[in-house]
C-alpha cells in the first residue's frame, strides 16, 4: 500500500489535485460541467487582480496549518517559497489563469501544486473555504484601495486650499437657485467645495475602522472548522485589528462592500457639483475661469474651441458611480444566508468604482490646481442682481426697522429700480433710433 493510501490526509491517484484539474469541488461529480456551466461560472477575467492578495492570505494560512501540527518544519517552508515563487511569477505576468480555471483561487492552486506536486500543494485547502478565503481578501484589496482613494482626495482638498490661499479677499457672486443672491469670497465658495470631500475622508476612516476589525478568515464555508486553526492570528498578520464574531455573518456579509460603493459614489457627486461648476464657469457667458491647456481639449472641426472634458466626465461618471452603488443593492438584496453564488456579482461594480476614482481623481485635482480665476470679472459681477438687498435690510434692522418691514420696503425699492432701468434702456433704445 502506498503512502497515499496510508494517510487518508494526502491526495489518491484520482482525486482532482492528482489528475491536473483545477475545479475545487469536483468530489463527488462523475462528470465534468458542461461548456456552458464552465462560461458562466468563469471569474478570472475579473477577480484576477486579487491574486496577490489571495497569496497574501494563503502565507498567513500556512502558518497556522503549521501552529495546529497539519505541517512539518520542512512542509511549512517549501510551501511558502512554493507560494513566494507563485507570486512572482504572478506579478511578472509568468502565470496567468487558464481557461479551465473557474475563478482565482482554484487557479492560484493549480500554479502551486504545478510547483510543489499534489501531495504538498493540495495540503493548503485544509480548513478553508473560499467562502470565507475570498471576503477576506476581498476586505484586504478593498482597503488598500480605499487608503489609496483616500490620497488622492487629500491632494484634491489641497488644491481646493491652496487656490482658496492664492485668493483671499476676491469676492464673487453668491447664488441660490443659479440666481444672484449676495456677494462671497471667492476662497469662501472653493472651501465649500472641499468640506464635502473632507467629511468624504471621514467616511473611508469610519468604514476602514469597522472592517479592520472583522476578518472572516476561519469562517470556513459557514461553520467554521474543526482543525484547530487561529483566525486571530491570521487577522492580525493580515492587518486586522479583530476577527469576525459569527461564521455565517462572515462569509454572507456584504454590507462593507456596498458601504465602501456609497462612499465612492458619495464622493463622485460631491466633485461632479464642482465640476457643473466650472463648466459653467468657463463659458463666455461667465467668463470666470481659463482652464490650461494641460487639461483640456479641442475639437475636431472647432478650431477656437477649448472644452472642459475633464469636468464634463467627472459630472458623466457620477452617474456612473451611483448605477454601480443601485446594481449592487439590488444583488443584495433578500438575499437569503449564508453564501450564493450571487455574490460573484459583488466585485465588478464596485471594481469599476475604484478604477473609476483612482483615474478621475488625479485629473480632476490637475485642472483645479491649474485653473486660472478671473477675478475682475468676478468683483465686478457680485453686487449686481440687486445682491446687496439683503444687506440693505439688515441696515435698516440696525436703525430700528422690524425685519419684515424691512424685508418689504427693501422689495419694493428694488422692484422700482428694475423698472427704473428698463424705462432707461427704453429711453436709450428710442435715442439709439
Amino acid at each position: 500500500m502506498s503512502d497515499t493510501d496510508d494517510d487518508p490526509t494526502r491526495p489518491a491517484a484520482g482525486d482532482d489535485a492528482a489528475t491536473g484539474d483545477s475545479r475545487l469541488w469536483g468530489g463527488r461529480f462523475a462528470g465534468g460541467p458542461s461548456p456552458e456551466l464552465t462560461e458562466l461560472s468563469r471569474s478570472t477575467h475579473f477577480d484576477w487582480r486579487l491574486a496577490p492578495y489571495d497569496l497574501r492570505g494563503s502565507r498567513a494560512h500556512a502558518q497556522v496549518l503549521h501552529a495546529a501540527g497539519l505541517l512539518t518544519d520542512d512542509d511549512l517552508a517549501a510551501m511558502l517559497q512554493g507560494i513566494d515563487a507563485l507570486d512572482a511569477d504572478v506579478a511578472s505576468g509568468a502565470f496567468t489563469a487558464d481557461p479551465g480555471d473557474e475563478d482565482v483561487h482554484s487557479a492560484l492552486e493549480r500554479g502551486l501544486v504545478e510547483r510543489l506536486g499534489p501531495d504538498l500543494g493540495g495540503r493548503l485547502r485544509a480548513g478553508r473555504s473560499r467562502n470565507d478565503q475570498v471576503a477576506t481578501l476581498f476586505k484586504i484589496y478593498l482597503r488598500e484601495h480605499a487608503h489609496r482613494i483616500g490620497d488622492l482626495l487629500r491632494d484634491l482638498v489641497t488644491a481646493l486650499a491652496d487656490q482658496a490661499e492664492q485668493h483671499l479677499g476676491a469676492p464673487m457672486p453668491g447664488r441660490t437657485h443659479l440666481q444672484h443672491a449676495q456677494p462671497v469670497l471667492l476662497s469662501h465658495h472653493l472651501l465649500a467645495h472641499a468640506w464635502p470631500l473632507v467629511r468624504d475622508l471621514d467616511r473611508l476612516a469610519d468604514w476602514d475602522d469597522r472592517v479592520a476589525d472583522d476578518s472572516p478568515y476561519g469562517s470556513g464555508a459557514l461553520a467554521g472548522s474543526s482543525l484547530g486553526l487561529d483566525p486571530e492570528k491570521v487577522a492580525a498578520s493580515l492587518g486586522f485589528t479583530g476577527s469576525t464574531a459569527n461564521s455565517i455573518d462572515g462569509t454572507a456579509a456584504r454590507d462593507f462592500v456596498a458601504e465602501l460603493a456609497f462612499v465612492l459614489a458619495q464622493v463622485g457627486v460631491d466633485v461632479s457639483r464642482l465640476a457643473e461648476e466650472i463648466i459653467l464657469w468657463n463659458t463666455k457667458e461667465f467668463d470666470f475661469v481659463t482652464l490650461d491647456d494641460g487639461y483640456s481639449t479641442g475639437s475636431s472641426i472647432m478650431p477656437q474651441k477649448k472644452n472642459p472634458d475633464i469636468a464634463e466626465l467627472a459630472r458623466g461618471k457620477a452617474g456612473r458611480l451611483i448605477g454601480n452603488l443601485t446594481g449592487l443593492l439590488a444583488t443584495l438584496k433578500a438575499l437569503p444566508l449564508a453564501y450564493n453564488r450571487d455574490l460573484q456579482e459583488d466585485k465588478e461594480p464596485v471594481f469599476d468604482s475604484v478604477d473609476t476614482l483612482e483615474v478621475l481623481l488625479p485629473a480632476f485635482t490637475g485642472m483645479v490646481r491649474t485653473l486660472t480665476f478671473h477675478t475682475e470679472r468676478m468683483a465686478a459681477l457680485a453686487p449686481q442682481g440687486f445682491a446687496l438687498a439683503t444687506d440693505v435690510a439688515e441696515w435698516l434692522v440696525r436703525e430700528g426697522v422690524p425685519f419684515r418691514v424691512a424685508h418689504s420696503r427693501d422689495g419694493r425699492g428694488g422692484t422700482a429700480l428694475v423698472r427704473v432701468t428698463e424705462q432707461l434702456a427704453e429711453v436709450r433704445a428710442r435715442v439709439a433710433q
